[in-house]
């Protein structure tokens, strides 16, 4: 069986960047009942359209609704429920029994993908979502390989879905009360401020100490103490297949256009021409933190990033191509540039990975420019490459 490529998309124009890099399905949340309140989402209206939109790719739409609902969630989870059937999404993806009762009462046809929220860490588990009816699972980050191995052989007609690259919570498959505790913003019901990737110095009462306290550091800065590695297992999906995982997920609905599209077309090009040096390379180009491969052979002591919250990656995001001609690309600026810069071209084309000197820039009006500073202004520069909307130019640092 062909694995799938299942990337985020935190809104249409992310949608549309994953569609377009590779992914053969997105997981996008509503404005209602999404653990991602912070990302743009999508209007009911936009839902539609992007199911449309995925169609005529012969893509995929899964549509999240995985928080941990309350009583007076639940009238308007059933008529949610109802409208994502109507639209024609592939799947939802739920958390709670409870939400997962009012889908099915609401909308008995429509699949539904059990969220990782779900804490699905056994066979005994799985095996009881797949008999209340759920066509797939999203397995827990804590898992090992051969314990996905075993979930397979003991439920063999469900389809496993596991996160192959991106962010690690450091809380239990990200159940996660910290946010509350601090912010008053509740994880659960997708507000997450994600506390743990904040600087903190621990401190140790000690009755000696002038003011009671001893302050324990890593340095004069402190230390990121509850922030995780991301995930990256790139060099390991023949096993996750082998293990018999069938979806390969990416994390971040948060995270930028660039970074959805790095990820997106290094891993494309791994399912398709298997793991290499230029995969490697990809995948530090965009920002990250130190990577791991979490729990996939076994426990793992090593899984915190205590130097910085995370890397820029070696590369800055520049411009967006809108279009092109003989000779010339129309980019809309992201980042700025100037004439003598050397751009690479990011693209799921064989142009990937060139490069060329920008030795002249337009603005619209056809005013020639030396330095191209204008956020979202679309500047018509010299490219010997044929590029397509949706290929993207960053600069190497």
């Amino acid at each position: 069986m062909k694995c799938e490529l299942l990337a985020p998309a935190g809104n249409f124009t992310k949608l549309k960047t994953a569609f377009y890099f590779g992914a053969d399905a997105v997981y996008v949340g509503g404005k209602e009942f999404s653990l991602r309140s912070f990302a743009d989402n999508f209007t009911r209206d936009e839902l539609k359209a992007a199911v449309e939109y995925a169609r005529k790719l012969g893509k995929k739409v899964y549509v999240a609704a995985n928080i941990f609902a309350r009583n007076d969630d639940m009238r308007a989870m059933e008529d949610y429920f109802s409208f994502l059937y109507s639209v024609g999404a592939d799947a939802a993806i739920v958390s709670d029994g409870g939400v997962f009762y009012a889908a099915r009462k609401a909308a008995p046809k429509l699949e539904i993908h059990i969220s990782t929220q779900a804490n699905l860490t056994n066979k005994y588990a799985v095996k009881f979502w797949r008999e209340q009816g759920a066509s797939r699972a999203i397995l827990a980050r804590e898992l090992s390989l051969k314990e996905i191995s075993e979930i397979r052989d003991f439920v063999p007609d469900i389809e496993l879905e596991a996160f192959v690259h991106g962010a690690m919570c450091i809380s239990y498959s990200g159940r996660c009360l910290l946010s509350n505790y601090l912010s008053g913003r509740e994880s659960n019901r997708g507000e997450c401020v994600q506390a743990c990737r904040w600087n903190y110095a621990l401190r140790k009462k000690d009755a000696s100490a002038t003011d009671g306290w001893l302050d324990i550091e890593e340095d004069g800065r402190g230390t990121y103490v509850l922030n995780s590695k991301d995930l990256n297992m790139s060099r390991h999906l023949s096993l996750l297949s082998a293990a018999g995982v069938t979806s390969f997920k990416i994390e971040g609905r948060m995270k930028s256009e660039y970074y959805l599209a790095t990820v997106v077309n290094a891993y494309r090009r791994c399912i398709d021409g298997g793991f290499d040096e230029t995969v490697e390379r990809e995948l530090l180009t965009a920002a990250h933190r130190d990577y791991t491969t979490a729990y996939a052979f076994g426990e793992n002591g090593q899984t915190v990033n205590y130097d910085d919250s995370q890397t820029k990656g070696d590369c800055d995001y520049i411009a967006n191509v809108t279009g092109g001609g003989d000779g010339f690309v129309l980019a809309e600026m992201r980042g700025r540039f100037k004439v003598g810069d050397e751009l690479e071209v990011l693209s799921p084309s064989r142009n990937f990975g060139k490069s060329f000197i920008v030795e002249r820039a337009q603005t619209p009006d056809g005013a020639e420019v030396g330095d191209c500073k204008l956020v979202q202004t679309v500047y018509k520069i010299n490219c010997p490459y044929a590029l397509t909307a949706g290929d993207i130019l960053r600069r190497r640092k």
